[in-house]
């Protein structure tokens, strides 16, 4: 027999489950980072469970949870600075052949969001592709925790200023104003999102295959062909980025490719983005999980290249630490 207790909970699950994968989304567009999401997501699970019996239903148990989730990412942005890029730190390098500069100590980096968590299939991800690309999330860094709400409630989700309004005890005018103000600094990144295409587009899966195979093959000529003449390499924790097809290539020839058959890699969609995980021999002859690579591209370049240098991030993404 069934306990009476257990009648809510199996209640609270059916009404609230539903909504985690978006909810993890919009988390991460607001803080950048999936661990830090999916931390915020079950701490508004944890509110929302608590205070259940309480909900009247005024508004929709979507609405409900948005404005909990809302509220416990602005407190955890509260106690934390913005996540960013290379790129947002300062100029780009000029001598490919020097080393790597380390960033300053306490930098908090943003991180890519495997599709695969914030959406359980294809059509999904074609809904949430362009609200997740890095060059958004990156600039959403720059605006403080009520701009950057404001602007996703109403922008990305389509929430009426009114509720918005109700969601963050502010007025209806107080909301229109934040946006306008949002509105105006993201403009910054309105060309390099009409530069690039969707990953699904023809012939953007075999701009990845190629260029998963020219780092297997060790070919310099190859990269240098895949990259658009303004391309883009960051690769944190480095604080060193390069801008300018030939700086880039020339950067990866001398310090990156190696030979051949020093990296494989694995298509690993992230952020709505072609995305690969990479692997890097090393001199026991085992492969162990490097980091991960998020490819912006044009419809035959690659225009952005953001390789993330942090192994956990494979196992985040399903794939094994190490590969014999």
């Amino acid at each position: 027999m069934t306990s009476t207790s257990a009648l809510p909970d199996a209640e609270f699950t059916r009404r609230t489950q539903p909504y985690r994968r978006e909810l993890l989304a919009h988390c991460y567009r607001m803080l950048g980072s999936p661990h830090d999401a999916e931390d915020s997501v079950q701490e508004t699970y944890l509110r929302a469970w608590r205070s259940f019996g309480a909900f009247e239903g005024r508004s929709s148990v979507r609405t409900w949870l948005y404005r909990i989730a809302t509220n416990v990412c602005l407190t955890a942005l509260e106690h934390h600075g913005r996540r960013v890029l290379p790129s947002g730190l300062g100029a780009p390098g000029t001598d490919p052949s020097a080393p790597p500069v380390a960033a300053a100590a306490g930098v908090r980096w943003l991180q890519p969001m495997p599709d695969a968590l914030v959406a359980p299939d294809p059509a999904g991800v074609v809904v949430a592709r362009d609200s997740l690309r890095l060059a958004l999330i990156a600039c959403l860094q720059h605006l403080n925790g009520r701009q950057r709400a404001v602007l996703l409630l109403r922008d990305v989700l389509g929430m009426p200023a009114t509720e918005v309004a109700e969601m963050l005890d502010t007025s209806t005018a107080a909301v229109k104003s934040t946006l306008q103000r949002a509105r105006a600094r993201l403009t910054e990144v309105a060309a390099a999102a009409e530069q690039a295409v969707p990953p699904g587009e023809p012939g953007r899966r075999a701009l990845l295959e190629e260029y998963m195979t020219a780092f297997r093959r060790a070919d310099p000529a190859a990269i240098e062909r895949l990259l658009h003449r303004d391309a883009v390499l960051e690769m944190p924790p480095s604080g060193t980025w390069f801008a300018g097809k030939r700086t880039c290539a020339a950067y990866l020839a001398a310090q990156v490719l190696g030979t051949p058959g020093e990296w494989l890699m694995f298509p690993a969609p992230a952020n709505g983005q072609l995305a690969a995980v990479a692997y890097h021999r090393q001199s026991d002859c085992v492969y162990r999980a490097f980091g991960v690579a998020v490819l912006t591209t044009t419809k035959d370049a690659i225009i952005r290249i953001t390789a993330f240098g942090d192994p956990e991030l494979v196992t985040a993404f399903g794939f094994a630490p190490v590969l014999g």
